[in-house]
């Protein structure tokens, strides 16, 4: 049984599914994920043009309803900040979808570490874009060194949100976390659409259960 259609933001999942984005196994990812039985590459969204340019639309929406609210939940910004690698994709088609301009750092581990390319004035207020959140180390890192250039971060936008400590890690320094799907979610959404097996479902959420981040 699988849906053709599915509801609110799932699509995402079927789209990684198709893209074979999504494994089930045995991970260790950085150093917040170890042994996790379900691993998400989301640079493969590069594939299918029109499903990246969906996220931006989704971002964007998603954005829009929490800056509406009587108690905005999101703060207005004139940048956009993409986490390399796999938040650069992201952040722009984002950046294309509402005209905001875009900065990014080099990863730590090149010989531009900590150089932000793009035009930036201080004092400006900056979303930071990233593709999917585990502990929140990668976000953090962006968040000071935008602080240290004189940059503004409130907020912070992931398509997935592993559940394993950094939407907490995010909300110590201050930073609002936004995610479009939760990994339980695209478990959840997996199995009922006949995907995969129920044991692999019960792996994934007892390993989140364990990891207690979410």
């Amino acid at each position: 049984m699988t849906r053709s259609k599915p509801a609110g933001n799932l699509w995402l999942a079927e789209e990684l599914w198709k893209l074979n984005a999504i494994e089930f196994g045995d991970f260790t990812l950085g150093r917040t994920a170890v042994h996790s039985p379900m691993y998400i590459n989301l640079r493969r969204l590069i594939s299918n043009p029109k499903a990246l340019a969906r996220c931006a639309k989704i971002i964007r929406e998603e954005l829009e309803t929490l800056m509406s609210m009587r108690n905005p939940h999101v703060q207005p910004f004139t940048l956009v900040a993409g986490v390399p690698f796999g938040g650069l994709h992201v952040a722009t088609a984002f950046s294309l979808n509402v005209s905001t301009p875009m900065i990014y750092i080099h990863p730590p581990s090149t010989d531009k570490a900590d150089v932000i390319e793009g035009i930036y004035v201080r004092g400006q207020t900056c979303l930071i874009i990233d593709d999917l959140i585990t502990g929140g180390g990668s976000i953090l890192q962006t968040a000071a060194t935008l602080s240290e250039a004189g940059l503004i971060v409130r907020d912070a936008v992931t398509l997935i949100d592993r559940q394993e400590g950094g939407r907490a890690a995010l909300k110590s320094a201050g930073i609002n976390l936004v995610s479009i799907l939760k990994l339980d979610q695209i478990a959840t959404y997996l199995m009922s659409a006949g995907h995969i097996e129920e044991e692999q479902y019960r792996r994934t959420m007892a390993y989140l259960e364990a990891s207690a981040g979410g």
